[in-house]
């Protein structure tokens, strides 16, 4: 049976604990409210852009120079180039996990062919290093501080790659942020690009020939594809984050109570145990 100094003691680590995993709480909730208002505003600004897109390619569909974008070109996925997108840090929950067990999954459903990963993030960069994985690229340090020029550079970076024919198909994978208790793991094939469905499209008037403006706006299309996955796997990490320190904080509470209650049976236990010797010591006298 531990002694009442050692639960003391107990108590005072868990309730330090508790401490911390109140005040990530708290910066993760303040954080989460900053990157949800960077993901709202950038949704409807690539809804537009892909609306735009639809028009253009609407309006250039009967021009043949268009098919011979390189970003557009189709070729049979022999070699596919993963890019996957996970945090710098842990006491997220199950957030990293969640994204390694699905890379995983895809890097079986493709075992027969050659597949490279770009990893954005510490923690899926430390976990595939550590089994061999063919890791052509890494970054470190995006999702602590989101901006679009880093997005925009490691979208450059792999369109280089799909350009030079290097790989087939470019592939993205991260957590799409939902809410504060749901996000929603995604995977979607970034290269080639899937020009928009032209279904509903505006008739827009264009001073330069569609085509043209097409093929300039691609690679822009590209980069923020990558600007908006960062987005919305920051905004959903932190929601992540709050809701694991959140259980933690309660979790010791917890713990607290029931080490409280078992130290005061404890310290019952010591004063009746000292009553009795008392009452024997004077009736043996």
């Amino acid at each position: 049976m531990p002694s009442l100094i050692d639960l003391r003691r107990r108590i005072r680590s868990v309730r330090s604990t508790q401490q911390v995993t109140k005040a990530m709480k708290m910066v993760s909730a303040a954080k989460l409210r900053r990157a949800q208002e960077r993901v709202l505003a950038a949704r409807p600004y690539a809804a537009m852009y892909r609306r735009v897109l639809a028009g253009l390619a609407a309006a250039a569909a009967g021009e043949e120079s268009l098919g011979g974008h390189p970003l557009l070109a189709r070729r049979p996925e022999q070699r596919l180039l993963l890019i996957l997108v996970t945090s710098d840090r842990g006491l997220a929950g199950a957030f990293n996990t969640n994204l390694i067990k699905a890379a995983q999954q895809f890097l079986r459903q493709h075992a027969g062919r050659e597949v490279q990963l770009v990893t954005a993030g510490r923690k899926g960069r430390d976990f595939f290093r550590k089994r061999g994985a063919a890791i052509v690229a890494e970054h470190i340090g995006i999702s602590q501080r989101v901006e679009y020029a880093g997005a925009a550079s490691l979208a450059r970076e792999v369109a280089a790659r799909f350009e030079r024919a290097e790989v087939d198909a470019v592939y993205l994978l991260y957590h799409e942020f939902k809410s504060l208790l749901a996000g929603r793991l995604t995977i979607a094939r970034m290269l080639p690009v899937e020009l928009p469905p032209q279904g509903s499209v505006v008739d827009y008037i264009y001073e330069q020939p569609p085509a043209e403006l097409l093929r300039g706006l691609l690679p822009r299309y590209v980069e923020i594809a990558v600007y908006q996955a960062m987005l919305e796997s920051v905004a959903a990490e932190h929601a992540a984050r709050m809701t694991a320190m959140d259980q933690a904080t309660s979790n010791a509470g917890d713990m607290i109570a029931s080490l409280t209650l078992y130290m005061n049976r404890v310290r019952q236990a010591s004063i009746t145990n000292d009553l009795i010797e008392v009452v024997s010591g004077a009736r043996a006298l």
